[in-house]
């Protein structure tokens, strides 16, 4: 067994800002990552709002950075490690990897999203051969094809006005009139020529062997048309990653999210959360930060008492 003063679940933006703050609080801090420390926005193509970066930022050379930035303040991380049980009864908290067993007085949870699927047939048979949930993984592979995003939020648009340097076509398919970002982004999408397929569903992804064409669905007009794509990037949101936390007595939401309060405390002692894995609305890299600030300062306080909190 292995004893830490803090466990971090998880290696995205939140996670790591906890892994900074813990370790420079003096506290022993391990960030256990089930892959590459970084997490989803290493996915992301171009990152343009997070504050220090005014000329933007790849989501890869971000995630780098905060990676490096981490480990330079003595916190230790351990990748392609999986938390499969989490003993939470008691004043320290048991948990259990696929390497090892550790035991810690706190614990914050950071473990994020993973990626929502449309659950149309193809899908599945065609992932990898043209379906795709990042732009910026296999965005190459698809110079000067046809592709199309589905989705209507942030990462679908930011997607989108990637591969337009990339394919020769983008459409953006959203099945509502209204995408969900402000008209600065609209303006560029138009900006890039991306086409704007409004009301618009995937039914069926066909090919043969890779993909080639993709059924759409008009939820307005209720009529079915069949277009030509070389790939589709689906970008429909994401689903939070707290399986194992749920059966350890961490309450969620109905969807999923874990409950916190104003700081970031779960209904558990000792236990915090932060990032996307949260019910917090906004999902930005932002976000995420801010959180893990607060619960590594949390969880400081919890482990040392320190004579402000006394």
């Amino acid at each position: 067994m292995q004893c830490w003063d803090l466990i971090i679940v998880g290696a995205g933006p939140a996670g790591l800002t906890a892994g900074i703050y813990g370790a420079r609080t003096g506290i022993k801090t391990l960030i256990i990552e089930k892959g590459v420390a970084g997490g989803v926005v290493a996915e992301a193509p171009f990152v343009e709002n997070y504050p220090g970066f005014p000329e933007g930022i790849k989501g890869a050379d971000l995630a780098k950075k905060m990676v490096e930035q981490t480990r330079l303040t003595g916190a230790t991380i351990s990748e392609f490690e999986e938390v499969t049980e989490l003993n939470l009864e008691g004043p320290d908290k048991n948990v259990r990897t696929s390497k090892a067993f550790y035991q810690t007085p706190a614990l914050i949870i950071a473990t994020g999203c993973t990626h929502k699927h449309l659950g149309v047939p193809g899908e599945e048979e065609f992932l990898g051969r043209g379906v795709s949930y990042c732009a910026v993984c296999d965005g190459p592979l698809f110079k000067k094809k046809k592709v199309l995003v589905v989705g209507g939020g942030n990462t679908a648009v930011s997607s989108s006005m990637y591969l337009s340097n990339i394919a020769s076509e983008v459409k953006l398919a959203h099945r509502r009139k209204q995408l969900r970002v402000g008209e600065v982004a609209s303006r560029e999408l138009a900006d890039k020529g991306v086409k704007l397929l409004w009301n618009t569903e995937i039914k069926t992804i066909l090919g043969e062997g890779v993909v080639k064409s993709v059924v759409l669905y008009d939820n307005e007009t209720c009529e079915t048309r069949e277009i030509e794509v070389d790939g589709v990037f689906i970008q429909v949101g994401e689903d939070p990653n707290s399986q194992v936390v749920r059966k350890a007595g961490i309450k969620v939401d109905e969807q999923g999210y874990i409950e916190v309060d104003s700081s970031q405390k779960t209904n558990i002692e000792g236990v915090y959360a932060c990032g996307d894995v949260t019910m917090c609305q906004e999902k930005q890299i932002g976000t995420a930060v801010g959180q893990g600030i607060v619960a590594a300062l949390g969880a400081f306080g919890y482990v040392k008492n320190p004579y402000y909190r006394v």
